[in-house]
């Protein structure tokens, strides 16, 4: 022995916050400028295709936790599927915003995560508005793909949250009623 004493980080602790912090930096980096109003058919379809794929890997997690899946990892994989779609309509709408008329407001990268995160929450600061259709369809998009496929997954994860607490408490002694 050499004295030093490995620590054991607990799982599911900090692991996700990596792979969610390359997401986030990977949107800042990636060249998104190459997408938008001069390639329309490569940036819809790469849209359409991500979300889509994004929609049935959350729907798997959903279905893992509904049927009690075992070796399934929702309580990872479900926020970071739910961090990569907040990025990818980001992305969407970085890229729209490029075309004149599109958006008011909405700049920068950050205007982009800023309003899909408002809208996500459905705040509606007013301080970026979609004008043109494009930009009012792929809100109209976030909006339902929110409410279907988001809170499908904050739902599933809740529930395999619950689960797992409820599990670890029949294991472990109760130390009391009262805020043990």
């Amino acid at each position: 022995m050499t004295g030093r004493v490995r620590r054991r980080v607990p799982e599911g602790r900090v692991w996700p916050v990596l792979p969610a912090a390359v997401m986030v930096t990977g949107f800042f980096l990636l060249p998104l400028d190459h997408l938008g109003p001069h390639r329309p058919v490569l940036s819809w379809s790469l849209f359409a295709v991500t979300l889509v794929l994004i929609a049935l890997l959350l729907l798997r997690q959903v279905t893992d936790v509904v049927v009690a899946r075992p070796g399934s990892r929702p309580a990872l994989v479900i926020p970071l599927l739910m961090c990569l779609s907040v990025l990818v309509f980001a992305a969407a709408y970085y890229s729209l915003a490029k075309q004149p008329g599109e958006f008011a407001g909405l700049v920068t990268r950050l205007d982009a995560l800023y309003f899909t995160l408002v809208t996500l929450a459905t705040l509606g600061f007013g301080d970026i508005t979609p004008r043109g259709q494009a930009a009012r369809l792929v809100t109209m998009l976030q909006i339902l793909y929110n409410f279907v496929f988001l809170t499908a997954a904050a739902t599933a994860l809740a529930q395999h949250v619950r689960g797992r607490v409820g599990e670890r408490r029949g294991r472990r002694p109760d130390r009391g009623a009262a805020g043990g």
